[in-house]
């Protein structure tokens, strides 16, 4: 049995407010305590809509959890990134995921809140960002407004996806993960685009040192 396995069939077994406890703990842990990397949270979130289309838990009530632990989740990697982002960005943690945070910090320089909003829908950058944001202090009110965006459509979006799935979640999960995947590339891609295009502003810019106009 997979890893994922003994944590998914107890959700699905669970009824009422450990249900909720428990999916709130799994989200919230996402990007606060990088669960990600084990069980995304957007899996915590379809089991959540799951137990609603069984009538264990209340749609509205899911819904409401998940948005808050997303949006708390985020604001506590943010601190912790704030606090501790350099040191932890070398740990063995992150050992083997250099390549990905290096992205993910260019993202961040390139398109700021834009960045913090767009991480919420791509599964390692969901669970890294807020860290980032923190590590480069990004303000914490302009963090907060593009978290929070993103995290009441992330967490509403896929509980409702779990909800109408209902038995066939699992579907929807590996859909969902394509899609994940679709949109880090698109995101890389614009990322390269943008850094294409300022260095070539700047090397078309008179006063620029390297520039033939310059004596």
């Amino acid at each position: 049995m997979s890893l994922v396995s003994t944590v998914v069939d107890p959700i699905l077994n669970l009824h009422g407010p450990p249900a909720y406890a428990l999916v709130g703990a799994l989200v919230f842990s996402e990007a606060a305590l990088f669960v990600g990397f084990v069980l995304p949270g957007e899996t915590a979130a379809l089991l959540g809509g799951v137990l609603a289309h069984r009538q264990q838990v209340s749609l509205a009530g899911m819904a409401a959890v998940a948005v808050a632990a997303a949006i708390i989740g985020d604001s506590v990697g943010y601190e912790v990134g704030r606090h501790f982002g350099t040191r932890l960005v070398g740990t063995r943690l992150f050992a083997r995921r250099q390549q990905g945070l290096v992205r993910a910090q260019q993202t961040l320089r390139a398109t700021g809140g834009r960045a913090v909003f767009l991480a919420r829908f791509t599964a390692f950058l969901r669970a890294v960002m807020p860290g980032l944001a923190g590590t480069a202090r990004m303000p914490y009110r302009r963090f907060l407004a593009f978290n929070a965006a993103g995290g009441l459509i992330w967490a509403v979006g896929f509980t409702l996806l779990g909800y109408l799935a209902g038995a066939s979640y699992q579907k929807v999960e590996k859909i969902a993960g394509r899609a994940s995947a679709a949109l880090l590339a698109i995101l890389i891609l614009a990322l390269l685009i943008v850094l294409i295009r300022r260095r070539r502003d700047r090397d078309t810019t008179p006063d620029h040192p390297d520039h033939p106009d310059q004596s």
